[in-house]
């Protein structure tokens, strides 16, 4: 299936942006929470936020592979999803504004355009049954 190829590298994503938690955390002395430093604040939210979107969105993108789309298009669309991930754990940390705000139109983008093509390929397909 192509779509455990972008959830692995999705799960390295999540590992590398967990293991910059733990190391600020330890840097900072901070166990739980984020003691009140923006540099933590900021990558707790980063790595959060690809918890947030990554499993909706890959759960989208496999039933759009069991449901027959074509492969190139599960390859788009799985690229697309790390692309905007990726920019937006760059974006937030770093405070680029313009990565992190691209990163997250390309997710949402890519969430609605997952929603509608799933739905299309149902009702086009006779697979949709009440």
């Amino acid at each position: 299936m192509i779509t455990s190829i972008y959830a692995s590298l999705s799960a390295l994503l999540i590992v590398k942006l967990t293991l910059a938690v733990i190391k600020l955390r330890r840097k900072n002395r901070v166990s739980v929470g984020d003691g009140g430093n923006e540099e933590l604040q900021l990558a707790i939210r980063a790595h959060s936020n690809a918890v947030e979107y990554i499993p909706v969105t890959l759960m989208l993108l496999l039933t759009l592979e069991l449901n027959g789309a074509p492969r190139i298009l599960i390859h788009i669309l799985g690229a697309a999803l790390l692309i905007g991930r990726i920019l937006h754990a760059m974006g937030l940390p770093a405070k680029d504004f313009k990565k992190r705000v691209l990163g997250m139109q390309i997710t949402i983008y890519l969430l609605i355009g997952l929603a509608i093509l799933n739905i299309s390929f149902l009702v086009f397909t006779g697979s949709f049954k009440f």
